[in-house]
């Protein structure tokens, strides 16, 4: 499967109500672009940077925000060195570590938090099992 079929037929699926992600991808910790939705922001490489440097360093994010194609992300909560959650207006941001990429879901209402966490962490967990 490549890797715009787990970006389109993942992430980019259909949540309860028949409603789907705003955004998504699939980013290399090296900031190279493995796949992603044609609605997904330009992301830079400093901000990737920051954000896996924000999974080592779980006290960063919080204090400065996540930023992702300008957009700045109040970090709300999450899982240190596995998953970060950010917030802004009635939308957000899940990220989820694997071993060598980061799954990005970006959402608005009607999209819940809840539904975004679980989309791009049950991806972000196949991924760690398969070793990538």
């Amino acid at each position: 499967m490549s890797w715009q079929a787990y970006v389109d037929d993942h992430l980019m699926c259909h949540i309860s109500g028949g409603h789907t992600l705003t955004a998504a991808a699939i980013i290399g910790q090296d900031g190279q672009v493995w796949a992603q939705s044609g609605s997904f922001p330009e992301a830079t490489l400093t901000e990737i940077a920051n954000i896996v440097g924000g999974f080592e360093e779980n006290s960063t994010l919080p204090q400065h925000g996540l930023f992702l194609g300008g957009v700045k992300y109040m970090v709300i909560q999450g899982d240190p060195g596995v998953v970060i959650r950010g917030k802004k207006g009635q939308g957000g941001v899940t990220v989820k570590k694997t071993n060598s990429a980061l799954v990005f879901g970006i959402y608005d209402e009607p999209v819940t938090p809840g539904e975004c966490n679980i989309v791009v962490e049950r991806l972000g967990d196949y991924l760690v099992e398969q070793g990538i």
